[in-house]
């Protein structure tokens, strides 16, 4: 975290919409960094954790509860499934298809879920407790602007 105040704060957008995009991306970035030796990303192990939780789910309601469009995790879990860590079956009828984690899936949660709680201890290093509750509000404010 040492690089941190060599680049901070950086010049702000005029526009709201880029700041958080920026944030968001720089956010990103450092979750996947740290998860590195898991191999997944923060978007992957957030797809994997969803699977631990809920075991075998249909894709459609795979989406709707990690609040992301079909697209995006079809896309996010294709390299899943070629590495064998989630398993998609067909669903109850011929139209829908099922995911369920792979036991080499439940082994790479346990390795991301560690390192993800690092990344975790990281930001609460860097934001502090009580701007991070704060952020986290402002955050949550602004998901409801889209039901």
């Amino acid at each position: 975290m040492e690089h941190i105040n060599e680049v901070y704060p950086k010049r702000p957008s005029l526009c709201n919409c880029m700041n958080m995009r920026r944030a968001s991306r720089a956010v990103t970035q450092f979750y996947d960094e740290v998860l590195k030796p898991s191999g997944l990303t923060i978007a992957q192990l957030a797809l994997l954790r969803h699977l631990e939780i809920l075991e075998q789910i249909t894709i459609s309601e795979l989406a709707k509860k990690m609040r992301i469009d079909r697209t995006t995790l079809n896309r996010n879990m294709k390299p899943l499934a070629d590495a064998g860590l989630i398993a998609i079956i067909p669903g109850k009828d011929s139209r829908t298809r099922e995911i369920m984690l792979t036991q080499k899936g439940k082994d790479a949660v346990v390795l991301g879920w560690s390192l993800w709680g690092e990344a975790q201890n990281s930001i609460k290093e860097y934001m502090g407790e009580e701007d991070l509750v704060k952020l986290i509000q402002l955050l949550s404010k602004l998901e409801a602007l889209v039901p």
